[in-house]
């Protein structure tokens, strides 16, 4: 049985309006890209357990994902992202401010903002969900031309990336 549709169903329906048809994501940065779905994976699993029911097939698909992306953030390059995120912060506070809240939020060691059971959790102290229109906004930025711009080999952010690494290998 199918439940009437919500605010979250219908943010997840924005979600995936979203298209990437006209980028090359094969281009795109390896660790950047890595990040930038994650995020979008979290964002759908958060949406999906509040717009269905948690033992619906679309959150079991999505929980089977998120478990499986576990260890694959650790293989590569992928563990410098976090440190890389509040390199920025300190280094490079323009560049840092025009990221997506959510990865200022969850790689920022300042602040409390985290994955939970892979689920997005911006207070760890409230229990109260995150207000529908805040995945609106998440969603935007995530989509926001510049930052996709930006996750390319060779392009801003991902200059900055390879140049953190270089750094601090």
């Amino acid at each position: 049985m199918l439940m009437e549709k919500n605010e979250f169903s219908r943010e997840l329906d924005y979600l995936y309006s979203k298209s990437l048809v006209l980028e090359s994501i094969s281009d795109f940065h390896p660790v950047l890209w890595f990040h930038w779905m994650d995020a979008i994976a979290h964002i759908d699993y958060t949406l999906s357990i509040a717009a269905f029911s948690y033992e619906s097939p679309r959150s079991l698909m999505a929980a089977e994902y998120m478990r499986w992306r576990v260890d694959e953030e650790k293989l590569g390059d992928r563990p410098l992202f976090k440190p890389f995120i509040n390199w920025l912060k300190s280094e490079h506070p323009d560049t840092y401010a025009r990221l997506p809240a959510l990865w200022q939020g969850i790689y920022s060691d300042d602040d409390p903002a985290q994955y939970r059971s892979f689920r997005i959790v911006l207070d760890p102290g409230t229990t109260k969900p995150m207000p529908a229109t805040f995945f609106h906004s998440m969603i935007d930025e995530f989509f926001k031309k510049d930052l996709i711009k930006s996750i390319y080999t060779g392009a801003s952010l991902s200059r900055l990336f390879e140049t953190f690494k270089a750094n601090h290998q």
